[in-house]
């Protein structure tokens, strides 16, 4: 994002005065996830139903989640569901805390988790701790209380 605001937007912010043509191969490897995800849909999916297990299908009921055609059920993401406390919760303010997070930890949690740590680096070993621990505090505690509201 900040490449592109570089690159179409003239303004005098510090933040995107810098020659981000000597770093287009960010722009490319943008570009090389969204074909790659058009590729995978259009030719590698297969169509079959989600294969979910019956104790996380009833856990997910008792919260209100009874599509499960697709990996991100139309019951939590949705465009109707992103104006509920809920969908503002999961979407928006989830959105924000993932992306400030990787902006303060440095990097992203495969970045810190496979590169970092593979090259012996001590601060992507702790961060990828915090990962853990803040996905698993996420998941047991602060995930089903957004899922319990209505």
């Amino acid at each position: 994002m900040r490449h592109i605001c570089a690159a179409i937007i003239p303004s005098d912010i510090s933040y995107f005065k810098y020659d981000w043509k000597k770093e287009a191969w960010n722009l490319f490897f943008v570009a090389g996830i969204f074909l790659g995800a058009v590729l995978t849909v259009n030719f590698l999916s297969d169509n079959q139903p989600l294969h979910i297990s019956d104790k996380l299908v009833a856990q997910l009921q008792e919260y209100g989640v009874k599509d499960f055609s697709t990996l991100m059920p139309s019951d939590l993401f949705s465009f109707s569901k992103l104006f509920t406390l809920k969908g503002f919760l999961l979407m928006i303010v989830g959105g924000f805390l993932v992306g400030f997070g990787t902006r303060y930890a440095g990097g992203c949690t495969s970045g810190h988790s496979i590169m970092g740590i593979s090259s012996l680096q001590l601060p992507s070993l702790i961060t990828t701790c915090c990962f853990l621990i803040g996905g698993f505090i996420m998941a047991n505690i602060f995930l089903p209380l957004i899922l319990s509201l209505h």
